[in-house]
């Protein structure tokens, strides 16, 4: 579970804040969907979520951890792929998941169950002795993932992951993801392709200018707009913003 009080964070030299009073509950055991318009401020709260980014005002907790004060053990609780998969490009792809995995604490017995499991539903195992920087964009998003997921985190935490992947990962990643809320874990994604995102969520979180504009089920937001598809219901309430 994620929890965000009154969170808010503006950069230097903006008078806009990019994050404005967010108060926010990402529950358990279900899949949540994060949307807004471009500089929305979507990657900003992934990332003070995370502790990439600080937080100017209120609170962030993941599992109870607070991700200031008990910094560590917060960031033990979730696995985070970032929006740019063009990282760790000299190392091949076995030695960038050893080091997440050596980074994680992950046991020795557990890393190569999780690889060969992992690298065949993505079909990248046999390409693991390779740089990363001779991946494609979808082989490095794919590798990413793995090292984000290798310690078995309860709490996903994934910036556009389907940018990038060809079909059959798109759906691996799919299915992994509704895996993973099924045993009661958390996973929230952002994403701009809200026809996938419809099929995928059961909440939602809709964001503007920084602003919280609807948070709950997706059957409740659809039942607020009878008749309209969520890209309808999205432009819609984001228009005027």
């Amino acid at each position: 579970m994620i929890t965000l009080e009154h969170v808010s964070k503006t950069y230097a030299g903006k008078e806009v804040k990019a994050v404005d009073d967010l108060t926010w509950t990402v529950e358990d055991g279900k899949i949540t969907g994060f949307f807004g318009p471009n500089g929305a401020g979507k990657s900003t709260t992934l990332k003070m979520i995370c502790g990439v980014c600080s937080i100017d005002e209120g609170t962030i907790s993941l599992n109870g951890h607070d991700i200031v004060e008990d910094s560590i053990e917060a960031k033990r609780q979730f696995g985070y792929v970032p929006d740019d998969p063009d990282r760790f490009l000299r190392l091949t792809g076995i030695e960038y998941l050893t080091f997440m995995a050596d980074v994680y604490g992950t046991p020795a017995d557990s890393r190569a169950p999780f690889i060969k499991e992992y690298g065949e539903r993505f079909d990248i195992y046999d390409a693991l002795s390779s740089r990363i920087s001779d991946y494609s964009h979808g082989m490095r998003q794919k590798i990413h993932v793995m090292g984000a997921l290798i310690h078995n985190p309860s709490v996903w935490i994934l910036d556009e992951p389907m940018t990038g992947l060809d079909p059959k990962g798109a759906y691996e990643l799919k299915e992994m993801m509704r895996e993973h809320a099924a045993r009661g874990n958390s996973v929230l994604f952002s994403t701009h392709v809200l026809e996938t995102a419809d099929k995928l969520c059961d909440s939602v979180c809709i964001v503007a200018h920084g602003r919280k504009l609807f948070d709950g089920t997706l059957d409740a937001l659809k039942q607020a707009h009878p008749s309209m598809s969520l890209e309808q219901i999205f432009l819609e309430m984001t228009k005027d913003e």
